[in-house]
């Protein structure tokens, strides 16, 4: 599917919203989690995601800015660090950058709300790996605290790359897996890693981002702090009522 255009110079409130809006006339509920992928153009970002997802996809573009999403069923992973079970619905968006990356940097968009990232670079062509500091800095800007994981593509065509080591992701203590879009090495292993880490994220992050999102996303939230806001009325009239005692 071809991507769509950039929209220009709309405000970035308002494309959140205008976003927000097409997927709620397209009938498309938010996802519970989203993971971007980054990287250099052709490292195979959008082969790696249709390698994992086999065709069980539906991938759409949005009208306002560059980009393909990839809507993923899945259901919650088991994870024991936090003594998540796992087992019910959860539904994936895997962003991909279709074409921004070529001008080495993306919308602030792209970043809104990500629980996850994917770098990718290819192993048969250095600078796509010397470029990957540059990818992680504007990451950091926007998503400071989101897990992150760095895929070595293309392993198929250069087999002794897994025996090279790659300071980059030891230097800023990220996973760094060993992958083939085409032949399918290591796929399904990091994106189940990466959903499993940005569903943890979501629910146990401790950064100050994490935690306001979390009680954003709540539906109660409203409502317990209208009834914060009538406790604290409450309490001081009765302090009132007792100086005037």
């Amino acid at each position: 599917m071809a991507a769509a255009a950039s929209s220009g110079g709309i405000p970035e409130a308002d494309r959140v919203l205008l976003e927000a809006a097409e997927d709620e006339a397209a009938g498309i509920a938010p996802a519970d989690v989203k993971i971007i992928l980054l990287g250099d153009s052709a490292v195979g970002k959008s082969k790696l995601v249709e390698r994992f997802l086999l065709d069980k996809y539906k991938p759409r573009t949005r009208s306002t800015f560059a980009l393909t999403l990839y809507r993923y069923n899945t259901t919650v992973p088991a994870d024991e660090e936090v003594g998540e079970t796992g087992g019910g619905p959860l539904t994936v968006d895997f962003w991909d950058t279709a074409g921004q990356e070529k001008f080495a940097s993306m919308h602030p968009s792209y970043y809104y709300r990500a629980h996850a990232c994917i770098l990718v670079f290819d192993v048969t062509r250095k600078p796509t790996y010397q470029h990957l500091p540059n990818w992680y800095e504007e990451l950091r800007g926007f998503c400071p605290h989101i897990p992150a994981f760095v895929v070595a593509n293309k392993i198929d065509m250069n087999e002794k790359a897994t025996t090279k080591r790659f300071a980059f992701a030891t230097k800023n203590s990220l996973p760094l897996v060993y992958g083939s879009a085409a032949d399918g090495t290591n796929v399904v292993r990091v994106f189940h890693e990466s959903i499993r880490a940005a569903w943890r994220y979501k629910n146990h992050g401790d950064d100050l981002e994490a935690m306001l999102y979390r009680m954003l996303d709540d539906p109660t939230f409203g409502h317990k702090a209208a009834e914060g806001d009538e406790a604290e009325e409450k309490a001081a009239v009765v302090a009132s009522a007792r100086r005037v005692g």
